[in-house]
């Protein structure tokens, strides 16, 4: 029978996802709280909350496609001067080989066939280097946008969720402390799902999420209602 190896392979869209939901959940309840403190009318509390949402989501989002660029950029830099290593510095490009397989436990003259074998093709000598001297893997054209679209609507999503209660209900104060409860619920749900995606605890996951999560919103909200 034909083994399967099942590996979760969406773990850059599942960073994206966390890095959107996580301040999306966090920032606008906190603002939304400190203005709570100060005020009892919701209507400017949900104002603000949906200019945050929309500032934040764009700049969460513009700052994910621009690391994605950063890092695709240094990728290409990098490739370029491996090209060039294997043409100017050959020897020392050899020595590198041999020096990775030596930490697999493969001696100088045990790789020496694959050393040959990748002196043939140039391509492929610099693919074995990007990828086993550098540890780094040729970028998805499309990553950028997809990391900025999905860090955007994440943070909307998550935005959305401690601002819904200011939304129905006149009192902010009232409000407050649904928000309060419903945004610990939406962490400990998130922190669970996103410990089922990435293979670890989900009850840990869970509790990690919400506390750190809660601290973030608790500190945010002391400083705006101090400031207020």
């Amino acid at each position: 029978m034909q083994h399967v190896e099942h590996h979760f392979s969406g773990g850059d869209i599942v960073r994206d996802v966390v890095i959107g939901m996580a301040d999306g959940l966090t920032v606008p309840f906190a603002l939304a709280a400190g203005i709570s403190g100060a005020l009892t009318s919701s209507h400017i509390v949900v104002t603000a909350g949906f200019a945050e949402i929309a500032a934040g989501s764009i700049a969460m989002g513009l700052g994910g496609y621009l690391a994605e660029k950063s890092n695709a950029e240094h990728f290409y830099s990098e490739q370029k001067r491996e090209e060039d290593e294997i043409i100017h510095h050959v020897d020392a490009e050899r020595q590198e080989i041999i020096d990775v397989f030596e930490n697999y436990g493969v001696t100088a003259e045990e790789c020496r066939p694959i050393l040959a074998a990748l002196e043939r093709d140039p391509v492929q000598w610099r693919d074995f280097m990007m990828r086993f001297e550098l540890g780094l893997e040729t970028p998805n054209p499309k990553r950028a946008l997809q990391s900025a679209i999905t860090i955007a609507m994440s943070y909307v999503v998550g935005g959305f969720i401690p601002l819904a209660p200011y939304i129905l209900m006149a009192d902010s104060r009232k409000a407050l402390l649904v928000s309060a409860i419903v945004t610990l619920l939406a962490l400990a749900l998130f922190g669970f799902v996103k410990g089922h995606f990435t293979g670890v605890s989900k009850l840990k996951s869970s509790l990690q999420t919400t506390m750190v999560g809660g601290l973030a919103a608790a500190v945010a909200y002391w400083i705006a209602k101090s400031i207020s």
